[in-house]
Parts: structure tokens; C-alpha cells; sequence
């Protein structure tokens, strides 16, 4: 199979991107190791992140979105990662072959590109929330429906979540400080427990 789809692995730094939309390399990526984000950098530098990955998390043209303009849209390595790169049209075109590894490989494609799905939809309902403070809840408030708990681990930084509910920093540490103060939170680190 790993010569059907013409696989090949990569290993990247903390930081190294691992894909740039912009290439055109129509190439699918699974984060075999380690953690990554999806960002967007608008014309004006602003940073934002729409998806963080984890082992087992997809990337590329035929499963993501575009970059709007003259936005940069990459995959860069939050964590040392080992990457397989599949080539898209091997992916999407029938092994002359028939397989079965290969139909179940697409079956397994169209599941992801649901989780995918489900994911922007998430991203979507913390985004359509207008002050930081009501992004805050509604994102802890997915992330410990998912772990079914009131406490979770965030994937990423304080200055990453900034990034992905698109606020200013300093303005998310002061609303994190006084939702602390007045008990709707607990953090410890990275460690986030409602109250």
C-alpha cells in the first residue's frame, strides 16, 4: 500500500513548517509524532490558529480549506513530528489493483473529513461568540464535554488559545484573571477545571 499511495515519511523541528498550502503539492499529511498547528497569517502578520493537531491528525488541499488572498495558510510543528505524505491523486483515483487496503483507506478518509467537519463547527460556535470572555466559557466548556469532566488539559499555550479564539493576549490574561477571581475557573498551568 505504502507503494500505491507513494508514501513517505519526514521528520521536522519544533517551528518547521510541514506544509504550505501554497505549494500546490496536493499532498495528504498524517501526523504520525508529535503536535502541530494550522495557521493562517493575514497580509498585516496577524497569527491566528484553526486547528491543532495531534498523532493521527490529517492535513492538505483535499481535506482543508483555502487561504483567503494573500493570507499565508501553513502546518507548523508545535513538538519535534514525524509526518507521512501521501500523494492526493494516488488517494482519491482506485488502485489499478482493486485493494481492499485501499477502499478501506477512502472509507477512512470520508470519516475524517466528518471529524474535520465537526471540528470547524466547533471552531465556528466559540468564534460566533462576541465578547473574550463568552469565547472562553464556550470553548473550556467543549474541550471538558469531550473529556467528559469538568477539568482538561489545553492543547496548546495561553498565547495559542489567544490565537485561536482571535483576541488580543493581554486583553485574554486580564478576562482569565478576574473568570479566576470570581471562581468560574480553575488554572493551573495548562490545567483547566470549571466551577
Amino acid at each position: 500500500m505504502r507503494n500505491c499511495l507513494g508514501v513517505y515519511e519526514q521528520r521536522f523541528q519544533p517551528g518547521d513548517v510541514l506544509y504550505d498550502f501554497s505549494d500546490g503539492r496536493n499532498m495528504l499529511g498524517i501526523l504520525m509524532e508529535g503536535t502541530a498547528e494550522i495557521e493562517r497569517i493575514d497580509t498585516e502578520g496577524s497569527r491566528t490558529i484553526l486547528e491543532h493537531l495531534e498523532p493521527g491528525g490529517v492535513f492538505g488541499e483535499m481535506i482543508m480549506f483555502k487561504a483567503a488572498g494573500d493570507d499565508s495558510l501553513v502546518v507548523r510543528g508545535a513538538a519535534p513530528c514525524l509526518v507521512s505524505f501521501l500523494r492526493g491523486e494516488a488517494v482519491m483515483r482506485r488502485c489499478e489493483h482493486a485493494c481492499a487496503c485501499h477502499s478501506r483507506m477512502v472509507e477512512n478518509l470520508f470519516r475524517l473529513v466528518t471529524e474535520k467537519a465537526t471540528s470547524l463547527s466547533e471552531r465556528v460556535e466559540v468564534l460566533s461568540r462576541r465578547s473574550i470572555r463568552e469565547k472562553l466559557l464556550r470553548y473550556f466548556e467543549l474541550q471538558a464535554a469531550k473529556r467528559h469532566g469538568r477539568s482538561f488539559q489545553l492543547p496548546f499555550s495561553l498565547s495559542a488559545l489567544a490565537d485561536y479564539i482571535s483576541a488580543d493576549r493581554s486583553a485574554m490574561m486580564r478576562e482569565l484573571k478576574k473568570m479566576r477571581q470570581e471562581l468560574l475557573v480553575s488554572i493551573v498551568g495548562r490545567q483547566i477545571t470549571l466551577r
